[in-house]
């Protein structure tokens, strides 16, 4: 278009010139030429813009080469910029040679199996991407992971201490104790199994009389409690109270669960489980009079379904340890959205998202 432009210009130009007389063109032309003298003395190198290129190519193909002498460039560059245009016409658009460009959301993706799996190698993150319907070749995961900074299976399977630690918690339990006064004076016993990987409390017991067979039964409860859910723990922590016999023990030693016993007036050698005893009296049993054991379990059963699956934690990244019933983070509801449902006559509010 900007051409266009120019040569409609130069056309009316060229009309207005036609009906001019003579000796006017002659004394413009002579003008014009000592100008053009004047600027090729001041201007050693002239810088030409793509549409001075081509327009001045245009004119020599239109001019006689006797007058190419009046341009201010050579006839050999003049017969170079044609031949560049004509080129340009006709040469097809450039693409780079090879493969096209992977997508940004298979390369993310890419980089993402092989952080979260560092025992992966090129050949099984490709496998795991022909599941996915993705074609890949392993040259092309192993380039792409070389230029974002990851290193190959051998490297990222190194374990460190956090992923160690976190491994270890996924397979260990830890309870204890906590006491309850009712109204009349009477002291109950709580007994709370908390995994220390999820955080999620896996069982509760309450009795006013904590003996052997009382503890016996509780531990067969908690096996029956963890084949529901499909778990099996490896390490039990607990304190050295005397009410965790011998044969409390032996019942998980013979179902290969290692029991550790903390040490002597360390509460801090079990904090899970202390943390959850403290969290439960601030939040509920500091804040409500119980009466009697069946008072006491329901209270329980109520706060643990809270605490197991609407109560977010900071060690799970504001997430309730129940994964199946965490609240989905996808969209953005209006405040208007929002309902809230009390338990324990409004002594816990829970808040959800409504559809709008």
């Amino acid at each position: 278009m900007s051409l266009a432009y120019v040569l409609v210009c130069r056309l009316f130009e060229l009309v207005v010139l036609l009906g001019r007389g003579e000796r006017s063109k002659e004394l413009e032309m002579l003008v014009l030429r000592h100008e053009l003298s004047i600027l090729r003395r001041q201007v050693k190198r002239p810088q030409f813009t793509p549409h001075d290129r081509m327009f001045l190519a245009a004119l020599s193909r239109v001019l006689p080469r006797r007058s190419w002498h009046r341009f201010i460039v050579t006839p050999e560059t003049l017969l170079r910029w044609h031949r560049q245009l004509v080129a340009r016409h006709w040469t097809y658009p450039h693409r780079r040679p090879g493969r096209p460009p992977i997508d940004s959301e298979v390369r993310e993706l890419i980089l993402r199996l092989a952080r979260e799996n560092s025992g992966w190698g090129y050949v099984r993150i490709v496998g795991e991407l022909r599941k996915l319907g993705i074609d890949v070749s392993a040259t092309l995961v192993r380039n792409l992971l070389k230029a974002a900074g990851v290193p190959p299976a051998p490297q990222r399977g190194q374990l460190d201490w956090c992923s160690f630690l976190r491994a270890q918690a996924a397979t260990t339990l830890a309870c204890d104790f906590l006491t309850v006064d009712s109204v009349l004076l009477r002291r109950l016993y709580v007994l709370v199994f908390i995994c220390i990987g999820s955080r999620r409390i896996e069982y509760v017991a309450c009795t006013s009389s904590p003996d052997g067979a009382w503890m016996l039964q509780q531990a067969r409860n908690l096996f029956m409690n963890l084949d529901d859910h499909n778990e099996r723990p490896r390490l039990l922590i607990h304190d050295r109270d005397a009410k965790f016999s011998r044969a409390f023990d032996a019942i998980f030693n013979d179902d290969g669960i290692r029991v550790i016993r903390t040490p002597v007036r360390a509460p801090n050698a079990n904090a899970h489980i202390e943390r959850w005893v403290g969290s439960a009296r601030r939040e509920c049993l500091d804040r409500i009079l119980i009466f009697n054991r069946r008072q006491l379990e329901r209270v329980l059963k109520i706060y643990i379904r809270h605490y197991n699956e609407r109560r977010p934690h900071r060690a799970l990244d504001l997430q309730a340890p129940d994964p199946s019933r965490r609240a989905s983070t996808h969209g953005e509801p209006t405040p208007t959205a929002i309902r809230r449902r009390d338990l324990l006559g409004g002594l816990i509010h829970e808040y959800e998202a409504t559809a709008a």
